[in-house]
């Protein structure tokens, strides 16, 4: 439809004025069951009219161009920001801790060092202790707990949960990344049945009331 459409507009600039009427639907019946008559591919010849000729046009009348992708602005506009995102985040971790890779003296070395207390390196994953539990949570990258927290949203047997609740279920699953929470809310945020659904009212109208029985 969009290949059809550019050719109409190639033909507007051909002409001195242009109106567009819209036809309701009941008075378009006609137009209606020729298209349904033409998609038929068993007894078309038996259903058309006598007074309609059929033309079978068996490839478009147009020129499909397929578009190239477009490539994102790389250089930001004036006044904007980047946000970059370390999806890797666990790299610097395991290098300090197994590696005895030196970081420079500072805020950095300070706050790397103060989180080091909290994970351990099993082989070459690395794990965090949990604060309820105590048990070991695996650390995954972010766009593998972003994939993880879609399929417990809107999966097999998602139910469309809150952003606190998919974290408190992923994070009992035994995964950790620190970005969780910020992915579960723009997850939500993005979710079109939760933004259709969210001013819906599950609660009674009223209170229960209960039957004491007979």
């Amino acid at each position: 439809m969009d290949a059809y459409c550019r050719e109409i507009r190639k033909l507007e600039a051909k002409f001195y004025d242009l109106e567009y009427h819209h036809v309701p639907r009941d008075d378009n019946v006609a137009a209606d069951v020729s298209s349904k008559l033409g998609s038929k591919r068993v007894l078309t010849r038996v259903l058309v009219p006598a007074s309609v000729f059929v033309q079978a046009i068996n490839s478009p009348t147009v020129k499909i161009e397929e578009e190239p992708p477009t490539k994102p602005d790389l250089v930001p506009a004036l006044g904007q920001q980047v946000l970059t995102l370390d999806t890797e985040w666990r790299s610097p971790i395991i290098d300090f801790m197994k590696n005895n890779k030196s970081y420079p003296k500072g805020k950095e070395h300070e706050k790397l060092a103060r989180r080091l207390c909290n994970y351990v390196v099993i082989g070459s994953e690395l794990f965090r202790h949990s604060a309820s539990s105590g048990t070991l949570c695996k650390c995954i990258a972010q766009d593998e707990g972003v994939r993880l927290l879609s399929e417990i949203h809107s999966g097999i047997y998602g139910n469309h949960a809150g952003a606190s609740t998919l974290v408190g279920k992923a994070f009992r699953l035994g995964f950790y990344w620190p970005t969780a929470l910020a992915d579960a809310r723009n997850l939500v945020r993005r979710c079109p049945r939760c933004q259709f659904f969210s001013k819906t009212q599950h609660i009674s109208a009223q209170a229960l009331r209960t039957i004491p029985p007979s």
